[in-house]
C-alpha cells in the first residue's frame, strides 16, 4: 500500500498499513503530471503529525478510514469457517485467543474480524508508526461474537526480526494489504515464525496485478504494467507476493487456502475510486516518466468519468488462510 522511494519494512509495527489501491501507491501530489504540486488528495506522506521516528512515509489515517469498508465487503468471508474450527481445536486459555495484527494501521482488521469470531480475544496490535497506532487502540473493537470481552495493546518493530519467540502464545496472526510490500526474505522470516510458533495466519487483500475498469481505455493496459513494475521495484514482491507466501507457508508445513478478495467499485464508491486513481496513476508515471503526458489527460478522464457516476473498476486482491501444524510440529 505507499509509492516512496522506501521499502517499507515492518513488524511489529510496519508502517505496511493500508494505503491506496492495490499496494504500494504515491503520496498525494505525486499524480500524472503535476510535476509533484499537490493535488488536493489525501496526503499519504504527512511527517507533520505524530513523531517523525524514521524516514517511512506515514499513511494518513483519513485514506484508511475511506477505505475500510470496501476492504471489509471485499475479504474472504468462506476462509473463515476453516478459520473458526482450528481456533477451535486450540487448547482453552483463560484469556481466550491471543491475535497479532502486522501492520495495523488504524485497526480495521481487528474491527472487522474480532466480531466474527466467539470467545474472549486480547489483540496485539503492531505497526511502525504510533500515531496509526492511537488510532488502531482508541478504535478497537470492544465484544466478540458471542459478547465476549476484547482486548488489545500495541506493540512496535520489525517484520525483519519477527520470531517464533515473539509470538509465542498467539492463537492467529493477521494483516491486510502487507504482504504485497514485503520482500521475499521477509515473507520467508514471516512464515517461518508462524510456523516456528504453531499458529494460523490470515493475510487478506494483496494484490495480484489485475485491474479492470469499465469503461475500457486503450491506456488501461500500459497504465496497469506500469503500475505492476512499481509494485516490483527493489526487492519487494508486489502481485506475485501471493504465490510466494503460498511456496513459503507450505514449505514449513503449512496446509495453505486462496480465495479472491476484489474491490468493486461503482458510483457509491467514487470518493475511494477518485482517490485509488489518483495513486494508481501517479506511480506508474513515477515508474515511467514518459508516461507522464498522456496519463495526465487519462487521469483527468477518469476522473471526470467517475464524478458522474459512469466509471466502475474491480481491483483484484487474494486472501490467504495459513494453518501451520499446531505447536510448530514438524
Amino acid at each position: 500500500m505507499s509509492g516512496t522511494s522506501t521499502t517499507p519494512t515492518g513488524i511489529p509495527g510496519a508502517a505496511m498499513t493500508t494505503a491506496p489501491g492495490p499496494g504500494d501507491m504515491t503520496p498525494a501530489g505525486a499524480g500524472a503530471g503535476d510535476g509533484g504540486r499537490d493535488t488536493g488528495t489525501i496526503r499519504l506522506g504527512d511527517r507533520t503529525r505524530g513523531e517523525a521516528t524514521d524516514d517511512t512515509t506515514r499513511y494518513a489515517p483519513e485514506w484508511l478510514q475511506l477505505r475500510e469498508g470496501v476492504d471489509a465487503s471485499a475479504r474472504a468471508s468462506e476462509l473463515l469457517d476453516p478459520l473458526r474450527i482450528r481456533l477451535a481445536n486450540l487448547p482453552r486459555r483463560a484469556n481466550g485467543f491471543v491475535i497479532h495484527d502486522l501492520g495495523c494501521g488504524t485497526g480495521s482488521m481487528g474491527r472487522w474480524l474480532a466480531p466474527r469470531l466467539d470467545g474472549p480475544q486480547h489483540w496485539v496490535l503492531h505497526d511502525r508508526d504510533p500515531y496509526l497506532l492511537h488510532f488502531a487502540a482508541v478504535g478497537s473493537p470492544r465484544s466478540a461474537a458471542d459478547g465476549s470481552r476484547v482486548t488489545v495493546e500495541t506493540q512496535r518493530g520489525d517484520v525483519g526480526r519477527l520470531t517464533a519467540d515473539a509470538l509465542a502464545g498467539a492463537s492467529l496472526v493477521t494483516a491486510s494489504a502487507l504482504l504485497d510490500v514485503l520482500t521475499p526474505d521477509e515473507i520467508e522470516t514471516l512464515a517461518a515464525a508462524c510456523a516456528g510458533a504453531g499458529c494460523p495466519a490470515l493475510l487478506t487483500l494483496s494484490v495480484v496485478g489485475r485491474v479492470e475498469l469499465t469503461p475500457a481505455h486503450p491506456l488501461d493496459a500500459e497504465i496497469a504494467e506500469a503500475f505492476n513494475d512499481h509494485q516490483r521495484r527493489g526487492d519487494l514482491l508486489g502481485p506475485e507476493a501471493i504465490n510466494a507466501a503460498c511456496d513459503a507457508f507450505a514449505r514449513h508445513g503449512a496446509t495453505v487456502r486462496v480465495h479472491p478478495s476484489a474491490w468493486r467499485l461503482g458510483p457509491d464508491e467514487s470518493a475511494l475510486t477518485a482517490e485509488w486513481l489518483r495513486g494508481w496513476v501517479g506511480a506508474a508515471v513515477e515508474q515511467r516518466p514518459e508516461l507522464a503526458g498522456p496519463a495526465a489527460a487519462y487521469l483527468q478522464e477518469r476522473l471526470t468519468a467517475c464524478e458522474a457516476g459512469e466509471l466502475r473498476a474491480v481491483v483484484h486482491h487474494s486472501d490467504l488462510l495459513a494453518l501451520a501444524r499446531p505447536g510448530g510440529e514438524v
